[in-house]
């Protein structure tokens, strides 16, 4: 296996299978994070299950109304914040480094859609 960088306006998602301790990377235009493959996988899993809840809660809400929604696991914790068709994305890890990051909602769309291209996810 080699390694996957994937990238584009204002994010960035790495792995690479053969690295010591950090596998994974996800990143913006100015910062990015290191990550166990225990954390990309928590991040590459539960990402998407926010924005399918961001899209399932459409029909429930009025056009201003705007969500907050979080999800957590041992390693992580991730918010969606913003109107279903477009929200921001924030991650914070829970353990060791304990670092931050996030995306604008107009970029989180193409971010979400490249996950499944990552041979980890």
């Amino acid at each position: 296996m080699g390694r996957y960088l994937k990238a584009g306006k204002g994010w960035r998602l790495g792995w690479n299978p053969d690295a010591p301790l950090f596998k994974g990377l996800i990143g913006g235009d100015d910062w990015a994070i290191e990550m166990t493959a225990t954390e990309f996988q928590d991040f590459c899993r539960l990402a998407p299950q926010l924005a399918e809840t961001m899209a399932t809660m459409a029909a429930d809400l009025m056009d201003a109304e705007r969500l907050t929604c979080e999800a957590e696991s041992e390693t992580l914790w991730l918010e969606v914040e913003g109107y279903p068709h477009a929200f921001e994305l924030r991650v914070l890890l829970l353990t060791g480094r304990q670092a931050e990051g996030g995306w604008p909602a107009t970029v989180v769309s193409e971010l979400l859609q490249a996950l499944p291209g990552l041979m980890v996810c």
